[in-house]
């Protein structure tokens, strides 16, 4: 039988560090984490937080009854014990070391994963799937996919994708044959700008900034502002836009990954709330007439529910 992708961990906060007034970095220790994998800069994750006492005991239990499918031992729980589960993002990795960080935005009291982490000091436990070095598949739980030979990059995010894109400009300062990057950042405070390892063609767009802009004003802005008038006329005659057609739900997340072909020129990766990363993807692909296969474009978390 195939290895699973994903497995279950047992881990416990080993230290916090405060990034930014709205960032915590947790790093995260535990037996198992040395058979951990991450395969890309945007690699998901589940964490469960603990709910009642127990919990999380009674999901290690059920998963290891079921150790090939961690999904159905969870939905197995009583849902008075089910942990509430939220996806992240490994922002790095130290296998060798055990070690495993993930990065939370701070946002008050209102859902499970930020009353956590504002609360969670070093040796608090909690439970997280992530891909096993040793399974087969290894092209699950991530986006970031440019084509090999893309010569430009569009990265847009709002905070919670700020994680991977930070370590997005990393692969990327670390190539020798970078691509052009335009990198727009939307932030709640201007004290949440850090250290990048790309600084070119980044811009940093904090709500503190334009009193009265809703979430996600500003990258909508900011994206028409990007002169993209040299891509649009190399991929026009390939566009595939479809416009109308890729409304979600309402209670659906907007998720469509590109689908490209390493000789295409163009790459974007939009993260942010569901209705701003689709106004953006509307605007490139329907208004712009870029190709719907040169843009990825992912609902991190949809306004109205609760975040965290």
């Amino acid at each position: 039988m195939a290895k699973q992708s994903y497995q279950v961990f047992d881990i416990t906060l080993a230290r916090r560090t405060r990034l930014t007034p709205s960032l915590v970095r947790l790093t995260f220790t535990g037996a198992d984490v040395v058979r951990m994998a991450t395969h890309a800069p945007d690699q998901r994750i589940k964490l469960f937080f603990p709910a009642e006492p127990g919990s999380l005991e009674a999901l290690f239990d059920c998963v290891a009854t079921e150790p090939d499918d961690w999904y159905a031992a969870y939905r197995g729980l009583p849902e008075s014990l089910r942990p509430p589960m939220r996806t992240y993002t490994i922002r790095e990795l130290r296998a060798e070391r055990g070690e495993v960080d993930v990065e939370f935005v701070l946002h008050g009291d209102e859902g499970p994963a930020s009353r956590w982490a504002m609360r969670a000091r070093p040796g608090d436990r909690l439970a997280m799937t992530a891909p096993v070095a040793e399974a087969e598949s290894l092209g699950v739980g991530y986006e970031w996919k440019p084509p090999r030979g893309v010569k430009r990059l569009l990265v847009v995010a709002d905070e919670t994708a700020l994680p991977a894109t930070v370590g997005i400009l990393e692969t990327l300062a670390a190539r020798a044959d970078r691509p052009q990057v335009d990198a727009l950042i939307e932030v709640p405070l201007g004290d949440d700008a850090r250290p990048l390892a790309i600084t070119a063609g980044v811009r940093w767009l904090p709500r503190d900034a334009a009193p009265g802009c809703a979430h996600g004003e500003r990258l909508l802005r900011a994206v028409r502002d990007v002169d993209l008038r040299a891509e649009i006329a190399r991929l026009a005659d390939t566009s595939d836009h479809a416009e109308g057609q890729d409304e979600p739900a309402d209670d659906e997340l907007l998720w469509e990954a590109a689908a490209t072909d390493d000789g295409a020129p163009f790459y974007a990766w939009i993260a942010a709330e569901s209705k701003v990363a689709l106004g953006i993807r509307r605007y490139l692909v329907n208004e712009c007439g870029l190709p719907r296969r040169c843009v990825s474009s992912m609902g991190y978390w949809r306004e109205g529910k609760v975040l965290g």
